[in-house]
């Protein structure tokens, strides 16, 4: 039996990160909540069916800047990064954190099957993506929606958190990348890992 797991790795310990472990019957078997680096360390490393598991995690938003309104407007677009009259000083154009970077490299070495994906592209790549406000409870419950009723999945009637919902669509993601890898495109590397997306919306779930 193989397992899919797809890790939502929040900016912080002060986020909460979310886990979801998707099996061969497209049964969630594990969706949890996890916060600091070792609880994530802990999971990883007391989970027996790491080497019979392809594992997708989500690009962390670095979260560190200087303050000012523009600044935190500016840096996912990085329009600044250009222009040699303003530095890129203690890097605040930085739109990517190296959380974890370091263990998964471990766990890599060690034959473990890692990729990393950039949860906003995965959603709009699987059609999930919503006109309300990103990670508000409205985008939330619209996510767990298309969640139950498009992919099929058993999720329960009360909303879940965001980060276990964008964990699922990591699953997901892993899962399409061992049985159809035809549908999957690198689209850039991350200290070491490919970073993953669908060329099409997945219709796995849908066929298995």
């Amino acid at each position: 039996m193989n397992y899919y797991i797809g890790l939502s790795l929040a900016a912080s310990s002060g986020m909460d990160s979310g886990v979801a472990v998707l099996d061969e019957d497209n049964t969630l078997i594990l969706v949890d909540k996890l916060y600091t680096m070792n609880d994530v360390m802990f999971f990883f490393d007391n989970y027996s069916s790491l080497k019979y598991s392809k594992i997708c995690v989500s690009l962390v938003w670095d979260r560190t800047m200087l303050n000012g309104k523009w600044r935190i407007l500016g840096k996912p677009y990085q329009l600044v990064s250009t222009n040699p009259l303003m530095p890129n000083r203690e890097g605040w154009t930085q739109r990517y954190s190296t959380r974890g970077c370091e263990y998964f490299k471990s766990l890599s070495e060690k034959g473990v099957d890692i990729s990393r994906f950039e949860i906003y592209l995965t959603r709009q790549s699987m059609n999930l993506n919503s006109c309300y406000k990103e990670r508000s409870p409205a985008d939330c419950k619209y996510l767990q929606q298309m969640l139950k009723f498009e992919y099929g999945l058993d999720l329960p009637s009360n909303m879940m958190p965001m980060s276990q919902l964008e964990a699922i669509v990591g699953a997901i993601l892993a899962k399409e990348t061992v049985k159809n890898p035809g549908n999957i495109k690198k689209i850039s590397s991350f200290k070491d890992f490919d970073v993953i997306d669908f060329i099409n919306q997945p219709v796995q779930l849908f066929s298995a």
